[in-house]
C-alpha cells in the first residue's frame, strides 16, 4: 500500500499523532466475533481509509462508517487516491 506509506510520511512530517492498521474487536452479546482492521486512526479522533479505485461505492462509505462505529469515534475520512485532483477523491464523515 503506497499511499498508505505516503499518508505515514506526511503525518509524520506534520507532527500528527497517528496509528497504522489499528485493530479494534468487535463482539455480539459478548462474543469477539473478529477484529476490525483500521487504516489510520489521526489523534484518537479520526478514521481515515485510503483507496485507489475507479469510483467511491456505496458499500465503501458504509465501510466507513461501520468502522467510526466499531471505534466510537465520530469523524471520518474516506481518500480515494485515483483521481486527478486529491480533494475530489475525499469524503468527509460525522456520525
Amino acid at each position: 500500500k503506497i499511499y498508505s506509506r505516503a499518508v505515514c510520511v506526511e503525518l509524520t512530517a506534520a507532527g500528527i499523532r497517528f496509528e497504522r492498521e489499528k485493530r479494534y474487536p468487535v463482539r455480539y452479546r459478548g462474543v469477539l466475533l473478529c477484529e476490525q482492521h483500521l487504516d489510520f486512526v489521526v489523534g484518537d479522533q479520526i478514521v481515515l481509509e485510503i483507496k485507489s479505485i475507479d469510483q467511491l461505492a456505496p458499500v465503501h462509505h458504509a465501510q466507513i462508517l461501520n468502522y467510526m462505529r466499531v471505534a466510537r469515534l465520530r469523524a471520518g475520512l474516506l481518500m480515494n487516491f485515483n483521481v486527478v485532483v486529491l480533494p475530489d477523491g475525499m469524503s468527509r464523515k460525522v456520525l
